[in-house]
């Protein structure tokens, strides 16, 4: 099945390609996340297709998409619905808000306040939400996609920690190299929309009832107690860390085990090594870290911690 996995992410890939340039980085991390069965968190400056790309990604798993534009005016109804009142039979029934569907973008997550924001925290970690004391399932499918920029802080509400430590991972999306950019504005000489899917001829590679088989698959890549053992070393390395304020919790460690499953899975293996587990260490731990306010004086980055912790903990043989 690993080999089915392998084949399925050269599915995605080639696909993406043909619609989104320069991001094979986020591509594949965004797959691992998929594959993983938890949420991601985007970052990036406007302009890098965080949008295009999600809405693509969920096109081509044949995934029911919906897409929340946040606001500071937006409220936690607009995004898991309410009861409303039928005056023709004077009985409640619920309206659905976007939060019932496959594939969720919640576009500019720090741009809504945190009563909002955390009305995702319950869909997010129990597929489920709560209204008038009545639980309504989600989607077995439900996948979250949220996009953040970095550089525009103005009106902006930074996530709780609660709520971050709920992504199982962030990407964050860079500029193309020049090739890439020049390849892109190549594509784009036609007046054609870019999110025309049908019109680029991109189909679903994967049945809707296949989804559940590729993730059992996926929790059933082997890893060894010593990688077990590994992983856990790391996590407790980045709260020993005399440059870190506030290290990775469990909730991480457990990610960080997940998403090196996913990798290992990815490249057609049915057990994990240790490459990995540092693969996918950043993405993992980098919007977890809290650093100190002196590491942050010296030039210190969450980035280069991560590495020293890497390079520190012995890699299990």
């Amino acid at each position: 099945m690993t080999e089915s996995i392998a084949a399925l992410g050269e599915r995605i890939r080639e696909a993406l390609d043909r619609i989104v340039v320069g991001q094979r980085d986020a591509v594949f991390e965004l797959t691992v996340g998929w594959l993983a069965g938890g949420h991601v968190l985007l970052e990036g400056v406007p302009g890098l297709a965080k949008t295009l790309l999600s809405r693509a990604f969920a096109h081509v798993l044949g995934l029911g998409y919906r897409r929340i534009q946040f606001t500071p005016d937006l409220m936690p109804a607009d995004v898991v619905g309410t009861q409303v009142l039928d005056p023709r039979t004077g009985t409640f029934h619920l309206s659905r808000g976007p939060v019932f569907t496959d594939f969720l973008l919640a576009d500019e997550i720090n741009r809504t306040p945190p009563k909002t924001q955390a009305a995702l925290l319950e869909a997010m970690e129990e597929r489920q939400v709560t209204l008038d004391g009545e639980r309504h399932p989600l989607s077995d499918a439900f996948f979250v996609v949220a996009t953040q920029n970095q550089v525009e802080l103005e009106g902006t509400y930074p996530l709780p920690e609660a709520q971050v430590d709920r992504f199982l991972l962030q990407i964050v999306l860079g500029y193309p190299s020049l090739e890439e950019e020049v390849a892109m504005l190549s594509s784009r000489r036609s007046s054609g929309s870019p999110t025309d899917f049908a019109e680029l001829g991109i189909r679903p590679v994967v049945a809707r009832d296949d989804i559940a088989g590729v993730h059992a698959a996926v929790s059933a890549v082997r890893c060894e107690p010593t990688l077990v053992e590994y992983v856990a070393r790391l996590a407790r390395a980045t709260r020993a860390s005399s440059r870190v304020a506030l290290g990775a919790s469990p909730r991480a460690a457990i990610a960080l085990l997940w998403c090196a499953r996913a990798v290992a899975g990815l490249a057609g293996r049915d057990y994990v090594i240790p490459d990995d587990v540092k693969r996918m260490a950043e993405p993992v731990l980098r919007h977890r870290l809290v650093l100190r306010p002196e590491a942050q004086i010296e030039g210190a980055t969450v980035a280069s911690v991560i590495h020293e912790i890497l390079e520190a903990v012995p890699v299990p043989r």
